[in-house]
């Protein structure tokens, strides 16, 4: 459940983003900034027709791994193709953190045998079905990998907010200049911007709570790998964060608000069959538990 989520958002996700990175070929070679795997690759701008080819293979890639399809060769590909061409997009402009969370998550997804069952490849195999306790104990590692990087990817941030803000952002004086700045920023450049939270900032008050909700969020994202009991509470926390910063800065991080980013922590098998119950894997039948996986 957890490779159809992650897979098949990220094709959707590249499919959208394709047309923004086609147009990379219309900048000039000074805005050429290779950052990340391309600088390290020492890539130049590619040719439209092979930059052309490499989104077709990342497309077609995609589906294959949310489908199942040949996974053990689609999945790799399509982790690696992603990072290749988002990376590849920002080394021609501004570098964007809101998409390092949903290619790590590809990555540690495609590195698994994520299509043992709900998959092409396990229709076409005639092997038998790995025991109900047993899969659940293979996959736990990489359910806890995943949700261990997005548990670190709110504390980075957390971290930086202190390196940079201090004390500020704790008084939401930090906070209340940046919501300020950002939305004139872009209210100037004729950028969409949120009109309530350049009208919130009169209210400074409001800033000290929606700083402190921050800053709390962010350094308990460990939360995240506790039993869902817990992590349910985190998770619903950090949703809203997400949804309150689009509301008053207009920012969008599209994955974290999808729920999907945090669909390694999720008791998806319960949600998908409640109590006990037949299930296929692998072409065989098994009883498996309405309990977590995880």
């Amino acid at each position: 459940m957890v490779r159809v989520l992650v897979c098949g958002y990220a094709t959707v996700y590249l499919v959208l983003r394709s047309p923004h990175i086609w147009s990379t070929g219309d900048l000039g070679s000074e805005r050429w900034d290779p950052v990340g795997v391309v600088s390290a690759m020492g890539l130049q701008p590619l040719s439209r027709p092979l930059l052309a080819a490499l989104l077709v293979a990342a497309v077609a890639a995609g589906l294959a791994a949310t489908t199942g399809c040949r996974f053990s060769v689609s999945g790799p590909a399509f982790a690696g193709l992603t990072l290749l061409l988002l990376t590849y997009r920002l080394s021609w402009g501004q570098v964007l953190h809101t998409e390092n969370l949903l290619v790590f998550h590809l990555i540690v997804v495609g590195c698994t045998p994520a299509a043992r069952c709900c998959s092409l490849d396990a229709r076409r195999s005639d092997r038998r079905g790995t025991p109900a306790d047993r899969l659940g104990t293979s996959y736990r590692g990489a359910l806890r990998l995943m949700s261990a990087l997005t548990a670190l990817s709110y504390l980075l941030a957390a971290v930086a907010k202190a390196r940079n803000g201090g004390l500020g952002w704790v008084t939401g004086g930090v906070l209340r200049n940046q919501v300020a700045y950002d939305n004139l920023r872009k209210h100037l450049l004729g950028d969409p911007h949120s009109p309530f939270g350049g009208w919130l900032t009169r209210f400074a008050w409001v800033f000290v709570a929606m700083a402190l909700a921050t800053v709390l969020i962010e350094w308990a994202a460990p939360l995240i790998g506790v039993r869902w009991t817990v992590a349910r509470w985190w998770i619903g926390a950090a949703w809203a964060f997400h949804v309150g910063v689009l509301a008053v800065m207009a920012i969008v991080f599209p994955y974290q608000l999808s729920g999907i980013a945090y669909s390694s922590a999720l008791p998806l098998e319960r949600w998908v069959r409640w109590g006990w119950s037949e299930t296929s894997v692998g072409g065989a039948q098994v009883r498996a538990s309405g309990s977590s996986l995880q």
